[in-house]
């Protein structure tokens, strides 16, 4: 019986054989993994691992019950204590429960991590969106600062920057605080009521559970009536609006280009005050690659102290598909820096033994056995190899070896007890 990979989920390949999936290869999720570690280290992030599953509880408290994530998309299960448990969804939470947990607010006033990996949602797949999919996400916990916003939102578009992303959007809101809320979901409420018999479904039980959520309908009629709805901007109070115009000014300062969207709410019941997307032009329906807010009140709302916080999310198959749909370079797979090549099998043994020698001393190094020296210097050269040894019985029985580099294709002669010494000595100048 031949297995297939479950529905939603894909495999990352050494190489992937179909053009249109390049983004599955390997080394470029090591290439985007390194940049995002990078750019947190220069932010001044610190990693932070948590748990592929939690209690499902987690998720329901501080993802939101109304959300479609808890009410739709997560993977839940009964574990052999029958208690209710939850593949992570995304990772905010867990990153607060740990947090909370582990009494992390005794390091300081102000926190900062960072997160790389999978997470789990039963949603129908298309381009963009998988059932297990990989993000690169950020918290910030302590500041309630428009300073701190700046840091979250412009490290995300440093990043997309340094990858070399083009025709980025970057929309901008402010949800206040809950009393804002509680005001401008009346007035929505207002709006929306004569014309409840004329909206969908999902937005009939969003209406009675959570009518925010209605200004994330993709419904193109939808649409067109949320046009003439009250903006929650209008309802901001003092405060929020303060914070929302300094966080304004300061964008400008750092010239990150921004357009204010009074109708993105996103989708999480945890936002507050500023909640922001950037979107491409290359995913289609899911144009967003990353997005965050702020979500000030969440480590109380988990049971540790009320500290104000912010964060983003972006997924690395988006990010992915997107530079390989804007035509976006890669750097070249890692690459092997000496092949050896025996011709007979007393140079083979001792190609083995200079093999291990070479590894061991830090050098990339690989070993081809092929009958015809073109064919195995054909295959040095796919591999991208910086130099080919090539060793014959006649030559180890002269003690000597054929040192060939790839890129100028120029051979030297040298003795087989320097070569560790010789290639050492040329890995390190290059």
């Amino acid at each position: 019986m031949k297995h297939q990979i479950p529905k939603g989920t894909f495999d990352i390949l050494p190489t992937e054989p179909k053009p249109q999936n390049k983004w599955k290869e390997a080394s470029r999720w090591h290439y985007l993994e390194e940049t995002m570690r990078q750019l947190a280290l220069d932010y001044g992030f610190q990693e932070i691992r948590t748990p592929i599953f939690e209690q499902t509880d987690l998720f329901i408290r501080g993802v939101g019950e109304t959300s479609d994530i808890v009410s739709k998309e997560m993977y839940t299960f009964n574990d052999k204590g029958d208690r209710s448990m939850t593949l992570r969804p995304e990772g905010t939470a867990s990153v607060i429960r740990s947090f909370v947990e582990n009494s992390l607010q005794q390091l300081g006033s102000n926190q900062k991590f960072f997160y790389i990996g999978p997470f789990f949602r039963y949603d129908r797949p298309q381009a963009g969106r998988f059932r297990q999919f990989h993000q690169f996400g950020v918290e910030a916990i302590g500041q309630s600062s428009p300073e701190q916003d700046l840091e979250v939102i412009d490290m995300l578009f440093e990043l997309y920057r340094r990858l070399g992303l083009k025709n980025l959007k970057v929309m901008l809101n402010s949800l206040g605080g809950h009393g804002t809320r509680q005001t401008y979901k009346e007035k929505l409420l207002d709006f929306l009521r004569p014309h409840f018999s004329s909206l969908s479904p999902e937005s009939q039980t969003r209406f009675k559970k959570n009518p925010l959520r209605i200004l994330d309908s993709k419904d193109p009629k939808e649409q067109a009536l949320l046009l003439e709805a009250p903006t929650i901007l209008d309802e901001l109070d003092d405060e929020s609006r303060t914070h929302f115009d300094a966080l304004c000014r300061l964008l400008k300062i750092q010239n990150i280009p921004f357009e204010i969207e009074s109708k993105l709410v996103r989708g999480l019941d945890y936002y507050n005050r500023t909640v922001f997307e950037i979107t491409s032009d290359v995913l289609g329906a899911q144009n967003t690659i990353g997005a965050g807010g702020r979500y000030d009140g969440l480590t109380a709302m988990l049971g540790g102290p009320d500290l104000p916080s912010i964060g983003f999310s972006t997924g690395i198959e988006r990010i992915l598909q997107t530079m390989e749909g804007q035509n976006v370079s890669f750097p070249p797979p890692a690459s092997p820096f000496v092949c050896l090549i025996p011709l007979g099998e007393k140079a083979k043994a001792a190609c083995i033994k200079a093999l291990y020698e070479l590894r061991h001393g830090k050098t990339a190094a690989q070993l081809i056995s092929a009958k015809k020296i073109q064919k195995a210097l054909q295959a040095a050269s796919d591999l991208g190899a910086t130099f080919s040894v090539i060793l014959g019985d006649e030559e180890l029985s002269k003690g000597l070896v054929q040192v060939k580099n790839m890129k100028t294709r120029d051979s030297t002669e040298i003795k087989l007890e320097e070569l560790t010494s010789f290639l050492s000595k040329n890995r390190n100048s290059e």
